[in-house]
Order: structure tokens, then C-alpha cells, then sequence
């Protein structure tokens, strides 16, 4: 059995990715922001260990870390979890700008270095879901497209990195998801926001799914994921 560590499982993407692993009987290890969150992560994943640490304070993850129990073991590191803030260069502050490099760079640089070992024990993977703002960015997304290259960065010196050690790293870029993250992204662009028009979080689990299931013969680096319509 798989033991999976998920970032972002409470909804969107990350939500539907643990339901997944979790009906076909994956072990499930979700981070949680606090203790109320592991707690309601648990009763809608029976069975699912959590661990608790913010994201948005990556200096601190590893004191959290190191009061909790977390896995010897990792088949993968799922780095879901993201936010996002909209607006002009000209306006946006340093805390729009730390917010957003704090939980969508920096955190998932930390929580990797934290549990390298146990993804090494495993020849394990990490993914890093990403957005099609971490490959090219637009008027009014500056913060959140600079959190996103830089995380495409980050995974791709990783993958360089601990090619030697077996690990495979694949980052995955979704155009527009229907999420609250989109419905949030809406009301920041002053638009009306309509789920169908938007690629469904299970059709963005389906190639996570693809990359962590693929024979080790073979690796996803990069895959992007766009709406059909």
C-alpha cells in the first residue's frame, strides 16, 4: 500500500485528488493549517493519519514537524495547497507579495527538504501542482505567476538533484480549475463565475493520478492541463 502526504486536500484539486487514493485504499497522510482543519480532514478521510503545520509560516514547519510522528516511509509528496491575490504591481504590498511566495514557494521548498529522507526510503515521487500562471504571466498576476515560476524551479533543480537517489518530480500545470480558489479569482477580476466553463478538479486528479501511477520505466516531468471548451 502507498503512503501519500497531501498539501490542499480540504478542497479543489487536492479534495479530489485524496478521494482517489482513498477509494482504491492508499495509505493518506494530510497537512492541515490547524487542529480544527486535521480534524475535519479526518472525518471526511476515514482512516487518514494528518499532520498539522501552517504553510503560510514556513520557519516554523519544521519545529511542527518535529512535535508530530510523521511517516518513515513516502511514496509521494503531493504539493497542492496554494493562494492567491490579484493586482498591479503598482498597488501590491510586501504582505500580498510574502503571502503568496510563503505558501506556494517557499513552504513546499521546506516541507520537501523536511521529508526527503522518507521520499529516498521509498524511491518515492513529488508533485508539484503548479498553473499555467507559472509559465507565462498577465497584467495584475505578477505575485502569484512569481510564486509559480519559482516553483517550477524549484522542481526542476530538485528533479536534477535527486535523480541519483531515484526520486522522480513532475510538476503538473492546470489552466482555470473550477475551485473556490477560481470563484475567489473571479470576484478579484470583477467577473461572473461559471464552474462549467472550467476544467473539473476530477480531470486535473485523472493525470496526477497518471504521473504517480506511471511504470518506473518511465517519468512525467511536465504535464499542463487545459480547459476543452
Amino acid at each position: 500500500m502507498a503512503t501519500h502526504l497531501i498539501t490542499g486536500a480540504g478542497s479543489g484539486i487536492g479534495a479530489a485528488v485524496a478521494r482517489r487514493l482513498h477509494e482504491r485504499g492508499d495509505d493518506l497522510v494530510l497537512f492541515a493549517r490547524d487542529a480544527a482543519r486535521a480534524k475535519e480532514l479526518a472525518a471526511d478521510f476515514p482512516g487518514a493519519r494528518t499532520l498539522v503545520g501552517d504553510l503560510s509560516t514556513p520557519d516554523r514547519l519544521s519545529w511542527a514537524l518535529g512535535q508530530q510522528s510523521p511517516p518513515d516511509r513516502l511514496d509521494s509528496l503531493l504539493h497542492i495547497a496554494g493562494v492567491v491575490e490579484l493586482g498591479p504591481v503598482g498597488e501590491l504590498t510586501p504582505k500580498a507579495w510574502h503571502g503568496q511566495l510563503a505558501v506556494n514557494l517557499v513552504a513546499p521548498a521546506e516541507l520537501t527538504r523536511l521529508l526527503l529522507p522518507q521520499l529516498r526510503v521509498a524511491r518515492g515521487q513529488v508533485i508539484f501542482v503548479n498553473s499555467g500562471a507559472g509559465l507565462g504571466a498577465h497584467a495584475e498576476w505578477s505575485a502569484y505567476a512569481a510564486s509559480k515560476h519559482g516553483l517550477k524551479a524549484l522542481a526542476d533543480a530538485l528533479r536534477e538533484e535527486e535523480r541519483p537517489n531515484g526520486l522522480r518530480v513532475t510538476s503538473v500545470y492546470p489552466g482555470r480549475t473550477a475551485s473556490p480558489m477560481q470563484a475567489k479569482v473571479h470576484r478579484q477580476e470583477g467577473k461572473e463565475y461559471d464552474p462549467a466553463r472550467w476544467i473539473a478538479p476530477e480531470s486535473v486528479a485523472t493525470t496526477i493520478l497518471a504521473a504517480l501511477d506511471l511504470p518506473r520505466d518511465a517519468r512525467i516531468d511536465d504535464v499542463t492541463v487545459k480547459p476543452g471548451r
